[in-house]
């Protein structure tokens, strides 16, 4: 019988697949809550008091621009009457703009950030088209400042004593790969490139993997127990086999090491077309596979899928968050749980998580919510 385990002893159990005291439940995502919360310390607290194993994030680096740069931001009206946002970055190698629909749930007001979603199914010229716009785009992403790196020291010497009090996991991230390269092109013209032009392809990726891989070296050198890079738009949903190992594996495996030699671990953020990436992912080295959904998730397998990464590559997640908990009943959400602990808790390596999030802040939502942690509790050890 392993002994009680702190938090941060369990989620660390499973991750490097020995036995933990029972299967963790953290949340990969929890905005119902988190929008409750004056700040991630209380966000914590809150989790703590319903029983989840919380971890507690590095504030982000800010992302800035080559002080050269000069940005300009104005409204027109299309001729079928649309609104639309249009933003100019004006940098030493040449000009970029984007044009965005401004549409009824723009969550940005007058704005349009350089990184979004909501960037890719509203965005009427996307800010990068060519190799030209690649050379431009360099002055987008530069390195973090001094002055960005000390306050950035300082905030997380907080948030890691602060998790040290509690007994908690630390993680940081987000790292950025092709998700960036997708709000920046568009997914269908990115995948065009891929096969029309792979130069171009090959450029945004070596560009955003330097940038990404330099601000990884900052936090890495703070200390951080997992650190976490979004794959959303990696999956082969959207690349084959082939053009994930051309343009995403290289950047993964340099991570992977860079994260490895910090003693820390590293986890990757893919939520569906997984199951025909998972031997890549094996290769890169990654020890946590974060989002693994049986409902949503593209072709996903839970059986097949602990027999290939079992002993090597934790999963997290197992029950999906918008059709079972914030759509279902008492039944599916206690099923999902029963399933999901049954198929990948044996043997350890499984942090249990509705996946990827828990928007929804209806009654019927939060007693679902209550629901998966009841189960989990019956069930977990």
């Amino acid at each position: 019988m392993v002994e009680s385990l702190s938090s941060y002893e369990r989620m660390m159990a499973a991750i490097e697949y020995r036995e933990p005291d029972y299967v963790p439940l953290c949340f990969m995502i929890f905005s119902a809550l988190r929008g409750k919360c004056k700040d991630q310390y209380e966000f914590v607290e809150k989790q703590l008091e319903l029983g989840l194993d919380a971890v507690v994030d590095l504030h982000e680096l800010p992302i800035r621009f080559d002080s050269r740069v000069t940005v300009k931001e104005w409204q027109e009206k299309a001729n079928d009457g649309t609104s639309l946002l249009l933003k100019e970055y004006q940098t030493p190698s040449g000009t970029l703009r984007t044009v965005v629909n401004r549409t009824a749930d723009w969550p940005h007001g007058d704005g349009v950030p350089l990184f979004d979603d909501y960037l890719i199914p509203r965005s009427r010229k996307f800010l990068v088209e060519n190799q030209a716009d690649v050379k431009s785009l360099k002055h987008l992403l530069t390195s973090p400042k001094e002055e960005e790196i000390r306050q950035f020291r300082e905030s997380s010497k907080t948030a890691k004593q602060f998790a040290k009090d509690k007994g908690l996991l630390t993680t940081a991230g987000w790292g950025l790969g092709m998700d960036a390269a997708c709000w920046l092109c568009g997914i269908e013209n990115l995948m065009l490139a891929a096969v029309d032009n792979p130069g171009f392809v090959e450029e945004m990726a070596q560009l955003i993997a330097r940038w990404n891989q330099e601000r990884m070296g900052v936090v890495l050198d703070v200390g951080v127990d997992l650190y976490v890079r979004r794959g959303w738009y990696e999956c082969a949903d959207f690349w084959s086999p082939h053009r994930f190992r051309q343009f995403i594996l290289p950047s993964l495996k340099k991570e992977a090491e860079m994260i490895h030699q910090a003693g820390a671990k590293f986890g990757y953020i893919l939520t569906t077309g997984t199951m025909s990436l998972l031997d890549s992912l094996l290769e890169a080295g990654i020890d946590v596979l974060i989002g693994v959904d049986p409902v949503q998730g593209r072709d996903t397998d839970l059986r097949e899928m602990k027999r290939r990464l079992h002993g090597r590559i934790c999963i997290w997640g197992g029950v999906n968050g918008f059709i079972t908990v914030e759509m279902g009943n008492r039944e599916e959400v206690e099923e999902a749980v029963e399933t999901a602990i049954r198929i990948l808790a044996p043997g350890g390596g499984f942090i249990l998580s509705p996946v990827d999030n828990i928007r929804d802040e209806s009654e019927g939502t939060w007693r679902n919510v209550g629901v998966l942690i009841e189960t989990w509790k019956k069930l977990r050890r």
